[in-house]
């Protein structure tokens, strides 16, 4: 192999591994423990090699983030495409939603809570960003009430994000999940009735 190339794929290998370390110690401690001296330790390097690949511990948490959305988005896809008639798909895409949160509550928070430079609906946003929305467009399609295609998507993630915070605060009631969720959906689901346009 070719020594640049080889240089290559040992760069993305140990790239790799710090995601993964952060990712790591973030479940099983939290955030606050994960430090740069502690990812080049946990991944047996010096600091200085780890700065070549992340400048600072807030570029990990942007990779992870990152790393989460296309997680996320394959999810709710998957969700989606497993369900056959429309009005099922929507249910199916918030329990996949926040199962995923609720099983991967580390990259979650780095995804939604801690700081990073990830900014959604504008050009120039990152793909894995624009994938979750796409998901929620879709299962939403066609946008209900002659509102913009837009909203309907922004207020039930909206309320799925709050849902997942509100539980993980402990201001939610338990057990009332697949309630809440029964709820929202029915909310957002086109009305069921005789066709409309027709002739009394």
């Amino acid at each position: 192999m070719p020594v640049p190339e080889h240089r290559a794929r040992e760069h993305s290998q140990r790239r790799r591994l710090i995601i993964s370390a952060a990712r790591e110690l973030a479940e099983s401690k939290g955030w606050g423990a994960v430090t740069t001296r502690r990812l080049a330790e946990h991944i047996e390097c010096s600091q200085p090699v780890l700065y070549k690949h992340f400048k600072n511990k807030d570029a990990v948490v942007r990779e992870v983030a990152l790393e989460g959305f296309a997680e996320l988005a394959a999810t709710l896809r998957d969700a989606r495409t497993a369900t056959g008639p429309s009005d099922g798909r929507l249910g199916a895409l918030a329990r996949a939603y926040t199962d995923f949160a609720e099983a991967n509550a580390a990259v979650y928070e780095a995804m939604f809570t801690l700081s990073t430079d990830l900014v959604a609906g504008r050009h120039g946003s990152p793909q894995p960003l624009d994938e979750v929305f796409d998901e929620f467009r879709t299962a939403l399609a066609p946008p209900a009430g002659g509102h913009r295609p837009d909203t309907a998507p922004e207020v039930v993630w909206s309320a799925l994000h709050g849902m997942v915070v509100l539980r993980g605060c402990g201001l939610l009631g338990p057990g009332q999940e697949a309630e809440r969720l029964e709820l929202l959906v029915a909310r957002f689901l086109p009305p069921v009735g005789p066709a409309q346009g027709c002739a009394r």
